[in-house]
């Protein structure tokens, strides 16, 4: 069936597939790509104010001829003013509201003051009808931690990069969002195809492929599908842009295929040692041990060593001393 909407903790709901304006597209005139966005079906425009194009995207609303109602708009916020950026970001989409509007970066809360110095605003942003919804991207659970520990509203989505091979890496934080009712938004998905090909994700998409008469990058997007999430992607290319739409209206992934992508994804991407991020910190404290024994060895022989010198040298004093 059709991509549905989801239904986030506020009570509002949002399309479960969109057209980002970031990637390659960073600071580039993308109105006529937008536009042809919404001519494929396209309901839900995902911009920010770092991809520096957000008048483009408010000329490809402009020009579309939709009611407001008929699209569905994010933007984040990343840096400066949070009162200056959110309503700049309005003014070049030619919007008076938002539906959902995002924190970008965890770095962006600590630049502008904290959590509850830009969090306060982003709930203020929603209670007087600026937008429907808020959210954050990038957020580990260290950071959705603290910051529910002073929200008063919690953040609708979540939006991360995700895809098979970092599926095991974002386990606590998909488990996370569960629990507190917090949608995931995956952007990336496409990384085993454009990103590592020839990984072991392959066999297990060619072979869904096959059977439900697809493509491998649509297979991808059920996946994501499979786990909630809701997709964001993008592309210049029409043909591109109807062969993501169109897996709204494709069979959905057994529960074996989707099991088996996961288990290909934690073999990690072709050439590369796959590890967690927990790993990763620990080999790195396991090299700076070693590291810090190496040298503190170092220090006791070099000591060592000028001691004897030391000693040595006295002595010789002493039997001089002694024959004269």
């Amino acid at each position: 069936m059709p991509f549905v909407d989801k239904q986030l903790n506020d009570g509002s709901k949002i399309p479960s597939i969109a057209f980002g304006s970031g990637s390659v597209n960073k600071g580039k005139d993308i109105h006529s790509y937008v536009e042809q966005a919404i001519d494929t079906g396209f309901a839900h425009i995902d911009t920010a104010q770092y991809y520096n194009n957000e008048q483009y995207v408010g000329v490809a609303i402009k020009e579309s001829g939709l009611s407001r109602d008929e699209l569905y708009v994010t933007s984040k916020y990343g840096f400066g003013s949070v009162q200056d950026a959110f309503h700049g970001s309005l003014s070049k989409l030619g919007l008076k509201y938002l539906d959902l509007y995002l924190i970008h970066t965890p770095n962006a809360v600590e630049a502008a003051g904290g959590y509850e110095v830009v969090w306060r605003q982003f709930e203020k942003f929603k209670e007087d009808g600026l937008t429907k919804s808020i959210g954050v991207s990038n957020f580990t659970v260290h950071h959705l931690q603290q910051l529910l520990k002073i929200a008063k509203i919690k953040p609708a989505v979540n939006q991360i990069r995700l895809h098979p091979y970092n599926l095991s890496e974002h386990a606590s934080l998909l488990e996370y969002h569960a629990k507190h009712g917090i949608i995931t938004e995956a952007y990336g998905s496409l990384a085993p195809i454009t990103t590592y090909p020839g990984g072991p994700v392959d066999a297990p998409l060619d072979k869904a492929a096959a059977r439900l008469g697809i493509t491998p990058t649509q297979v991808v997007f059920l996946w994501v599908k499979a786990k909630g999430a809701v997709i964001v992607t993008t592309s210049s290319s029409k043909q591109h842009l109807q062969e993501y739409i169109a897996v709204g209206d494709l069979q959905d992934l057994t529960a074996e295929e989707v099991a088996a992508i996961d288990a290909a994804g934690a073999q990690g991407p072709p050439g590369i040692l796959y590890i967690s991020t927990t790993a990763r910190w620990r080999a790195l404290a396991t090299v700076v041990l070693v590291l810090l024994a190496g040298w503190v060895y170092f220090v006791r022989v070099l000591v060592g060593h000028v001691l004897n010198l030391s000693i040595r040298g006295l002595e010789k004093n002493l039997i001089h001393v002694s024959s004269a």
